[in-house]
């Protein structure tokens, strides 16, 4: 890059295939990123001597399947660990705010999800995942729990579920978090090999949060439309 040179960016992994359908994979990952041009040159918090971001991302995880793969869970620990993460914070040097380096970013988690086949058209899903800052991250929760179904039989799709969430920091300057629960759900109809007919609600249950502070999400929208196959 012509303005901060050459970065390498390694990523090693391993898979060890285990008896009774046991699966166990590590990997170590290195990301990289550089300032974007909004960053540095657009808006009043513009700061055009923004340096690259960089971390490290280590995981472990474990998955193993029942039943003829009916039924499958997986558990993911990882831990996260990087410097000069980009955000916008009061400007040091006077009014306002400016984009800034941070400095570092150490976060541990586990992940968890669990799929079943009730039958060959009826499924259901959850996950749940914990996530420990020791610097908190704008749109990162806490705690998250997620529970859905889906139904496909015929011409129909249906598929719904709930979204817990926890602990969400919408702002890191000052310390803000949201916690609310967000029901979805989403139905298709194959009416021809050409067209399809199809419905989706976001938010059904008309919750008021934010992801970043000061930019409220919708409350309930529904959505009807075609899709057509040429």
């Amino acid at each position: 890059h012509s303005r901060v040179g050459t970065e390498y960016i390694p990523q090693v992994g391993v898979a060890m295939h285990l008896p009774h359908s046991l699966e166990l994979k590590a990997s170590a990952v290195k990301g990289f990123r550089n300032p974007s041009i909004k960053e540095m040159y657009m808006f009043p918090v513009q700061n055009p001597n923004l340096k690259s971001e960089r971390l490290w991302s280590y995981e472990l995880t474990l998955s193993q399947c029942f039943f003829n793969r009916r039924l499958k869970y997986g558990i993911n620990v990882y831990y996260i660990n990087g410097d000069n993460m980009i955000l916008t914070l009061p400007n040091p040097k006077g009014a306002g705010r400016l984009n800034q380096n941070s400095g570092t970013i150490e976060n541990v988690g586990v992940e968890t999800d669990v799929n079943y086949h009730i039958r060959k058209e009826w499924q259901i899903n959850a996950n749940y995942s914990w996530l420990n800052m020791k610097n908190p991250v704008v749109a990162a929760p806490e705690h998250k729990l997620y529970v859905g179904t889906s139904y496909s039989k015929s011409r129909w799709n249906v598929a719904t579920g709930v979204q817990y969430v926890e602990g969400l920091y919408t702002s890191t300057s000052p310390n803000k978090k949201e916690n609310f629960v967000l029901w979805n759900l989403r139905c298709n109809f194959n009416a021809t090999k050409w067209l399809d007919v199809w419905a989706k609600g976001e938010n059904l249950l008309a919750q008021r949060y934010e992801i970043n502070a000061g930019y409220p999400m919708p409350k309930a929208t529904v959505m009807v439309g075609l899709s057509l196959k040429l």
